[in-house]
């Protein structure tokens, strides 16, 4: 079935994230991701001109995402214990139901390439960025952002935990309601300096 080329884009790099997530970028080929997709390799090549070019691309939607499902969730809370708690349920959710997309983001292929790890750097920067104004504690700008980098690594290693461990809970709002509460306590202490 022929579709229209932002459709055929999209549908590209949904089918692009699971093969990468399962197999890594150095084990998978242009050839796997057309198969998987349905589509011709010159296809695949028409819409990305190199598993490169494919794979960072990926890397910018998939941190996108992230990042626009965390800001919808923040946004309507009403006190900052709310965000807190919002905000790391959106990203257990996305963790939950987008394990590739996480695998992607976190994983191996990603941190030992530079330029795929500045990428994913950049996502948990703006994602620390975003936290940090949102920790209300009379503190300097770069405490709160070593305090948001620590919130976001939290996140990352109750998710990692979620998805290899089969018997780790996995309900995304049980695991906002406890990692929120150590982490309101905990910045509920913070002094400045």
């Amino acid at each position: 079935m022929r579709l229209p080329a932002d459709q055929r884009r999209r549908q590209l790099l949904d089918v692009a994230r699971d093969v990468f997530a399962e197999r890594g970028f150095h084990a998978t080929s242009m050839d796997e991701v057309a198969v998987a997709a349905g589509v011709t390799k010159p296809v695949l090549y028409q819409h990305f001109p190199s598993k490169r070019s494919l794979y960072s691309e990926l890397l910018e939607d998939v941190g996108a995402q992230l990042l626009e499902q965390l800001g919808r969730a923040t946004e309507g809370a009403t006190t900052g214990r709310e965000q807190v708690e919002e905000g790391f349920a959106a990203y257990f959710r996305f963790v939950g139901s987008n394990h590739s997309a996480f695998r992607l983001l976190f994983g191996a292929s990603v941190r030992n390439d530079p330029e795929f790890a500045v990428i994913a750097e950049r996502t948990v920067q703006a994602a620390a960025e975003v936290i940090s104004s949102l920790i209300a504690v009379p503190a300097p700008t770069e405490q709160r952002r070593v305090l948001a980098n620590a919130l976001v690594g939290m996140a990352e290693a109750t998710s990692r935990r979620m998805l290899a461990d089969p018997d780790a809970e996995s309900d995304p709002y049980a695991l906002a309601r406890w990692i929120a509460e150590l982490a309101w306590f905990g910045l509920r202490g913070v002094r400045s300096g």
